[in-house]
């Protein structure tokens, strides 16, 4: 039998972006049990104090999650909302995933200046975003940027740059469909391969909190996200990886820049072969 609870608190960074996926999941968890009494735990991570920092050369793991998944481990939490391309592939002792919600579309945006054709400056934290770019953008200048989306999107709006990249379901979540002085420029996936797992929305929590959430989230995102996370981890990456692989229609896209863009089909592949699946094209990679 499921545990019951009467009230729940979800632990979330600050940013309104955050906010917002966390109020989705809450009001998600008050349809599926009515009555429950949801509360938010918001906190300040240290990726968010340390404004002025290279996430590429300190290193993105954890950055964005630590502070939230302490706070599952001593109780103060009973879930955390994370956007799912931040979380590191292997959790803290402890805590697990305990599932996704539908997930939106994972694909990036362009976001260029008003007025520029070719942009010759690119601002980006993303070391995938930036191997990638390369690619599409062989003579652009690449740059940091940092700050939340909307304080992104104004940089480029005010000439710091000539365009940056954006994970399109971030920009959807918080009703942005357009913004003075930029233009908003969609990057197929066979372009621009997402992080595993962008575009979903992972609610974490601690080992004796996750019969709680026992099959209530959408089983489709989670074996995506699952593929996906696999991959980059036996790849050794992670959220600050350039290493990328998105899973869509019994396909695994992978982009690394020591073999470029691949397709893999997992057509009749099941649940319990997907594991085995994702090591043997890791080792038919050869890297």
């Amino acid at each position: 039998m499921k545990p019951n609870l009467a009230s729940i608190t979800i632990a979330t960074r600050k940013s309104r972006l955050a906010l917002t996926q966390t109020a989705l999941v809450g009001s998600f968890l008050r349809s599926r049990f009515p009555g429950l009494a949801v509360e938010v735990l918001e906190m300040t991570t240290t990726g968010d104090r340390q404004t002025d920092w290279s996430l590429e050369q300190k290193g993105g793991k954890g950055l964005f999650t630590k502070e939230l998944e302490n706070a599952l481990l001593d109780g103060r939490a009973d879930c955390a909302v994370h956007s799912a391309k931040d979380l590191p592939t292997r959790l803290p002792g402890g805590l697990v995933l305990a599932g996704f919600l539908p997930r939106e579309s994972a694909h990036d945006v362009l976001v260029v200046r008003e007025g520029c054709g070719l942009p010759k400056t690119i601002a980006t934290g993303s070391p995938r975003r930036r191997a990638q770019g390369q690619l599409l953008f062989p003579q652009t200048a690449w740059r940091e940027i940092r700050g939340n989306v909307e304080t992104r999107l104004e940089k480029i709006a005010r000439g710091d740059a000539d365009a940056t990249i954006l994970a399109a379901a971030g920009l959807k979540r918080l009703g942005l469909n357009a913004w003075r002085g930029v233009v908003f420029r969609p990057l197929p996936l066979t372009q621009m391969v997402p992080a595993a797992g962008q575009g979903a929305m992972a609610v974490e929590c601690s080992e004796d909190r996750q019969a709680f959430f026992e099959g209530i989230f959408d089983a489709v995102t989670g074996k995506a996200v699952r593929i996906e996370r696999r991959f980059l981890d036996l790849l050794g990456g992670g959220c600050d990886s350039s290493q990328a692989g998105h899973f869509c229609n019994d396909e695994l896209l992978i982009y690394h820049e020591a073999c470029g863009f691949q397709r893999f089909p997992f057509y009749g592949c099941t649940s319990a072969g997907l594991d085995e699946k994702v090591a043997s094209i890791v080792a038919s990679l050869g890297l």
